[in-house]
């Protein structure tokens, strides 16, 4: 009963009157079994109130209360945005040299990744760093005063030390925006459409992600909403479904069993075949943890935003982003970077270079949302 409450929370708008009487039904069964509070339904009822902007300028700019922001004058949307390959090519300016830092502090000399060296184990790993790490030794082989039994402590410090390194570029301004993103942040806020940063699945991390947002200037950042951590989990769908121990309502749980399912045929087609060729082959079955995160970033941007996830528009720079938005029915565009040059992305709305005329415009991504 909680998965489908939670399907009708997000999906649906309610009136007073409706959302009283499902919260009541609902409290009588799994929130008392829960031992949720009543009054965090209180929080998806929406305000009346709209902000206002300065019709020539972002003057004045003020601290905007995103759950006010239902009644934009553009029509209800709002633009959510991943920060890695969309605020900046990091990949770029700051992955390879993070890591490379971190080489350099282990004293691994052998360890110093080219573009097209990081490249091709970005492509091989899926853009997961650990398997990165793990893929390049196999390679060219581990540290010998390395034990066997120590290789996944070993992945851990370099993480660490790539993490650190990161954190200074960024804090530097090592890691340039990309080009015309401030046009396309002013063009957004002018029309008084919610902007959410989504720095809670990052790879970078919320400090990288704070650092890049600080570059826009504070007047564009007092308008901006960074949706974190803590900002997930204070969120109504956090409280309600992931604190109880439930990450998807019931279209995630049988999308992920439906892949699960495919996958396994896949495995299974695939062990005929090399069995043949006398090869290994293995394929993961397991929905990703981070695409389980990811969805719940999703899901408390749009309850930020006071809007339904169909009326919100992700742009991402990752094919976890794509999968996680395409999961819950939102809109998704792809802003290409370094990393996903290659890429394909059928489940995009479309995949777009760079930002402002003849690329992502806001008028772009509306007809994105209301040509469903």
């Amino acid at each position: 009963m909680l998965v489908g409450f939670d399907l009708l929370l997000f999906t649906h708008p309610l009136s007073f009157s409706l959302l009283l009487s499902c919260a009541f039904t609902f409290f009588s069964t799994s929130f008392a079994q829960l031992g949720f509070s009543f009054s965090l339904l209180l929080l998806l009822l929406p305000r009346a109130s709209s902000p206002s902007y300065s019709s020539s300028s972002l003057l004045p700019l003020q601290l905007l209360q995103f759950s006010e922001f239902a009644s934009s004058s553009v029509g209800n949307m709002a633009v959510l945005l991943e920060v890695d390959g969309v605020l900046a090519d990091i990949h770029k300016f700051g992955h390879r040299n993070g890591f490379n830092v971190a080489f350099q502090e282990l004293g691994l000399d052998c360890a110093n990744w080219t573009e097209p060296v990081y490249a091709d184990l970005l492509r091989q790993a899926g853009g997961i760093e650990e398997a990165m790490l793990t893929a390049f030794f196999d390679r060219i082989g581990w540290p010998s005063s390395l034990p066997t039994n120590e290789k996944d402590a070993f992945v851990r410090k370099v993480m660490q030390g790539k993490h650190r390194a990161l954190e200074k570029i960024a804090a530097s301004g090592g890691l340039p925006l990309r080009p015309s993103i401030e046009q396309f942040i002013d063009e957004v806020l002018q029309a008084q459409v919610p902007l959410l940063v989504l720095s809670a699945h990052s790879k970078s991390g919320e400090q990288v992600a704070r650092s890049l947002i600080a570059q826009l200037g504070p007047e564009r950042e007092s308008l901006i909403k960074v949706v974190g951590e803590a900002e997930v989990k204070s969120s109504a769908y956090g409280q309600l479904v992931l604190s109880a121990g439930t990450t998807d309502d019931i279209d995630e749980q049988l999308s992920i069993a439906a892949s699960k399912a495919v996958l396994a045929k896949k495995q299974q087609i695939a062990e005929e075949v090399a069995s043949i060729l006398k090869v290994r082959v293995e394929i993961d079955t397991n929905f990703s943890q981070i695409s389980r995160k990811t969805i719940a970033v999703l899901r408390a941007a749009a309850e930020i935003a006071g809007l339904g996830v169909d009326r919100c528009i992700l742009l991402a720079g990752s094919l976890t982003g794509v999968q996680a938005a395409s999961r819950i029915d939102m809109p998704c565009v792809v802003v290409r970077s370094s990393g996903t040059a290659r890429a394909e992305f059928p489940l995009a709305r479309a995949t777009l270079e760079d930002f402002g005329a003849g690329a992502i415009t806001l008028a772009r991504l509306q007809r994105f949302i209301y040509e469903q």
